[in-house]
């Protein structure tokens, strides 16, 4: 998330799926051996996005399968809210095809699962809060 404007953005990427449709979604990946979920997350970011930022507040846990080489596979990730301290957006990164910075108050409408957009609206809620 980049506060330094108008209003908080918040930065999320672009994936083909296998018919060709753009579906976008929150930074996510794998925890390295020896990283916490917060590390993990932290990295992440950066290396989907281009942007440096630093953890603020956990926004929640996602449980999912998919199938990938005839195998079904369980992934739980761990999401946290992150404000950007650096980093230019970019969509350099191998797996992903788009990046873009989004007002929060328009995130849950871009993001393509649920699960991610009930994660932006607690992120919504947290930073009322703290506003």
């Amino acid at each position: 998330m980049d506060r330094s404007g108008d209003a908080p953005r918040v930065a999320i990427i672009g994936r083909r799926d296998r018919r060709g449709r753009l579906l976008w979604s929150l930074p996510k990946g794998h925890l390295e051996r020896g990283e916490t979920a917060e590390d993990a997350a932290v990295r992440e970011v950066e290396e989907e996005t281009g942007i440096r930022g630093r953890v603020v507040a956990t926004l929640g846990t996602i449980d999912y399968w998919f199938v990938a080489e005839n195998r079904r596979i369980h992934k739980t990730v761990h999401h946290y809210l992150l404000e950007a301290s650096g980093g230019e957006l970019s969509d350099e990164d191998i797996e992903v095809d788009e990046v873009a910075w989004v007002p929060l108050d328009e995130v849950r409408g871009r993001l393509a699962y649920a699960g991610e957009r009930r994660l932006a609206a607690t992120a919504v809620d947290l930073l009322a809060d703290s506003a």
